[in-house]
């Protein structure tokens, strides 16, 4: 049975699902899930993604490496736990580009476990991000948004604690002076040998610089 708060998500006609898929509710007890990326996971909080938290990563734009930084955990996500009772999806809210399914077969994460919502309303993806997350059958949760005031940060980051999933807010690097309750800040910052990531707030730890962080 598909719980209360996911429920109300799907009923609405911008959700597509690559293929319906039973879920109910379930918790995570994991801190953490790795990055995939060695360097990365050396200075993150308990050595990878911290779970069940709100992330931020904010972008000079979309498309600079961002996805290819999170598969490696979204992988790791989707296939590890196919048995754990109503944790099923990756829900991408909002996306700028719609992902195309054969790169993730390729990639090693059935598209099936996609779940996508496109609306271009920010009250409306941020109620959608807060149901996914509260629901507990979603093992991440993706936003793409710019402004959002601290309050529905608040309730986001409460969200996620509820439900246990990775969940990650995309925004553009200009937002980094804005305050947030966001656990985990991490700017993407393109160069001519790859990609660098500063880690700007981190649980524990102060500011990092990553150079070339996809090399490894």
């Amino acid at each position: 049975m598909i719980n209360a708060p996911l429920d109300a998500l799907l009923k609405r006609a911008a959700v597509w699902r690559a293929r319906s898929v039973p879920a109910g509710a379930a918790a995570s007890v994991d801190r953490a899930v790795p990055s995939g990326w060695p360097t990365l996971d050396a200075i993150l909080p308990d050595g990878g993604w911290p779970l069940g938290t709100l992330i931020e990563l904010l972008l000079p734009q979309a498309g600079v490496g961002e996805l290819r930084l999170l598969l490696p955990a979204l992988r790791t996500l989707a296939e590890s736990r196919p048995a754990e009772a109503g944790r099923r999806w990756l829900a991408w809210i909002a996306p700028p580009h719609l992902p195309y399914p054969p790169a993730f077969a390729q990639s090693g994460i059935r598209p099936e476990r996609l779940l996508l919502v496109t609306t271009g309303s920010a009250p409306e993806r941020l109620w959608a991000t807060e149901q996914a997350l509260r629901s507990g059958s979603c093992v991440a949760v993706l936003l793409w948004l710019d402004a959002v005031d601290d309050r529905w940060l608040r309730r986001l980051k409460l969200a996620a604690e509820a439900g246990g999933a990775l969940a990650v807010l995309f925004r553009p690097v200009g937002r980094e002076r804005d305050a947030s309750p966001a656990t985990l800040r991490v700017a993407l910052e393109p160069t001519a040998e790859g990609l660098d990531l500063w880690v700007f707030k981190s649980r524990g730890r102060g500011p990092a610089r990553i150079r070339d962080a996809l090399s490894s």
